[in-house]
């Protein structure tokens, strides 16, 4: 009899990083809370996570070993972009201060005219101003709560020892 534990860590590391960013994305385009900088820093690990969890949760019942490795890997990069969120939300809650000046992303060999219409065309979004809280948290914040405490299940089933073990 094989333990259950692998098999919840690989879907919560497949789930948690796709209810994040389904939440950040819907956020974006169907409430219009543009993202700052720092939320698209907060973004990346979680695409990570969500490739590693999607090859765990394939991989389970083939390649226990495999599961377990890329399960691990995406809980460190759920941890990843929930330390992000930690520092962002304290950036924006005039905590510490934050890193980023003003961004624009324009093509290489853009014409003066081109960067200028591309800043001015830009949504203003500001990484110390929180667009949007419940309870006093920040979006930042939440991705902060709930991706340690994710990563930090993914860990703990991940540890748990298979049925049958004996322990010395």
């Amino acid at each position: 009899m094989t333990s259950r534990a692998p098999r919840i860590a690989a879907w919560l590391a497949l789930l948690i990083p796709a209810f994040l960013l389904g939440g950040a994305l819907v956020s974006q385009y169907v409430f219009g809370l543009y993202p700052c900088e720092m939320c698209y820093w907060q973004r990346w690990p979680h695409w990570a996570a969500l490739a590693l969890g999607g090859i765990a949760v394939l991989s389970v019942r083939r390649v226990q070993g495999l599961a377990v490795g890329m399960a691990a890997l995406a809980a460190i990069a759920i941890a990843a972009s929930g330390l992000i969120g930690g520092f962002h939300a304290g950036v924006e809650y005039g905590w510490w201060e934050g890193l980023t000046t003003c961004a624009t992303s324009v093509p290489a060999g853009a014409t003066t005219d081109d960067v200028l219409n591309s800043i001015m065309a830009a949504p203003l979004v500001r990484c110390d101003a929180a667009p949007w809280s419940m309870f006093g948290i920040s979006l930042a914040g939440y991705n902060f709560l709930l991706s340690l405490a994710g990563a930090a299940a993914i860990y703990l089933l991940l540890r748990r020892k298979q049925p049958g073990t004996i322990v010395a």
